[in-house]
């Protein structure tokens, strides 16, 4: 069967495929997996009790009925949006209304609609989105209708120290190459977007740098985006003091994913009306409407604040022990090796760095995936980059610190066991 140009593209291998894939895989597998490589949240028992209280009240109520019964607008559900507009101004005092939020069918949804709108062809120009800090998330990489439009610059890397110990590293972003970019001098770049805690590595940039990064696109007159998937104020997965900021030029992208609610994929995008009305009419020509389950299951939780108090008192403590324990365990497994952990500093991940690795970081993937343990190889991340002579690309990993403690412990012992045997 012959298909089309666009569907040979979106049908092709790709990273963000295989990390689905693998996820499905091992989810179904009656062979026991250690599941390091996957995007999904823990289970945190603490979250779910809140979360079942609030479903058998939806259902009590007729609330729930009606979420899954009745379309939304193309907006998303009316009661949560305005419940937002209220969220956020309390919190923050952006002096929102209704015309700077929409709802879109989870976080990768809401990329797709604003790479395309801000990347691809403008009447001959080829404008790009670029990513200031590689690696970013592996799920931008194919966003895009027709091509790949991105532009990114390789990261600094500082060796440092992380609770009093050696053998950690730290990207940052190059401030002096990102400003004399051609792309960006002859107005080629549509929009300049980062995750904050940045997937893959837990990196969080800092105010200043964010300060920079605005001040850029304020002068080139082009929208930040920030992916805040992992950040304030929900899940707040972040270990560092952090301020978040809103204007006109920014785009804020939040999805409550990451709070434990992945399947009923809801978006949250907060922008100006220009980009909140863009956004509707991309909602009613591809989904008619976003879901509104998610919406019904959130809305209580914003009003009364206990999306704030989940995230502080159950979420974050979570994954700071699961980080803890995991870089114990790296560091047991790796103390004679050139191997280097990135700061962790925020999101459910660590980003493992094997220096001078004899073989590449996907073949090292297929070897643990024989052995039933799951990572993620660090090509895919480097978007925008072009990866075949910059070997760093291709030395990392990414795990999941998402699991209990015994797969943890089960999957980096394997890391370990054959790591060591490719380095001997």
């Amino acid at each position: 069967m012959q298909f089309s140009t666009f569907g040979q593209k979106f049908t092709r291998q790709s990273g963000i495929l295989q990390l689905m894939d693998d996820l499905g895989q091992a989810l179904a597998s009656d062979k026991p997996v250690n599941m390091l490589g996957g995007g999904n949240p823990a289970m945190i028992p603490a979250v779910n009790e809140v979360y079942q209280a609030t479903l058998e009240q939806l259902v009590a109520d007729g609330t729930a009925l009606n979420s899954v019964a009745n379309y939304s607008t193309p907006q998303g559900d009316k009661a949560f949006v305005d419940s937002l507009v209220d969220f956020f101004n309390r919190h923050y005092d952006w002096g929102l209304t209704a015309d700077n939020i929409a709802l879109t069918n989870g976080s990768q949804n809401a990329f797709f609609y604003l790479f395309n709108l801000f990347s691809g062809d403008f009447g001959g120009t080829d404008k790009k989105i670029l990513l200031p800090l590689a690696p970013e998330y592996i799920g931008y990489a194919d966003a895009h209708v027709d091509g790949t439009h991105f532009v990114a610059v390789e990261p600094i890397i500082d060796e440092c120290t992380h609770d009093g110990q050696a053998g950690f590293f730290k990207y940052r972003v190059d401030f002096e190459r990102l400003k004399n970019l051609p792309t960006l001098q002859n107005g080629q770049i549509g929009a300049i977007c980062v995750s904050r805690p940045t997937n893959p590595t837990g990196n969080v940039l800092t105010d200043d740098e964010m300060d920079k990064l605005s001040a850029i696109a304020q002068a080139h007159d082009i929208p930040l985006i920030i992916d805040n998937a992992y950040g304030m104020p929900f899940p707040n997965i972040i270990y560092t003091d952090t301020t978040l900021n809103f204007d006109d030029n920014t785009i804020l992208c939040f999805s409550l994913s990451k709070v434990g609610l992945p399947s009923v994929r809801t978006g949250i995008i907060v922008a100006n009306p220009a980009v909140i009305k863009a956004v509707l009419a991309m909602n009613a020509i591809i989904n008619l409407a976003p879901t509104r389950f998610g919406a019904s299951l959130a809305k209580p939780l914003f009003d009364n604040d206990e999306i704030i108090r989940l995230s502080q008192t159950a979420i974050l403590p979570f994954y700071q022990r699961q980080s803890k324990l995991a870089v114990r365990l790296l560091k047991e497994q790796f103390a004679n090796l050139p191997v280097y952990i990135h700061k962790p500093e925020g999101a459910m991940f660590l980003w493992v760095w094997f220096k001078d690795l004899p073989i590449t970081s996907q073949e090292l993937y297929e070897r643990l995936k024989e052995q039933g343990t799951l990572i993620i190889p660090s090509r895919h991340f480097f978007v925008g980059i072009d990866t075949t002579q910059y070997c760093h690309a291709h030395e990392c990993i990414r795990l999941s610190v998402a699991q209990s403690d015994e797969v943890l412990t089960a999957g980096i012992a394997m890391i370990g066991e054959v790591v060591r045997s490719v380095y001997e």
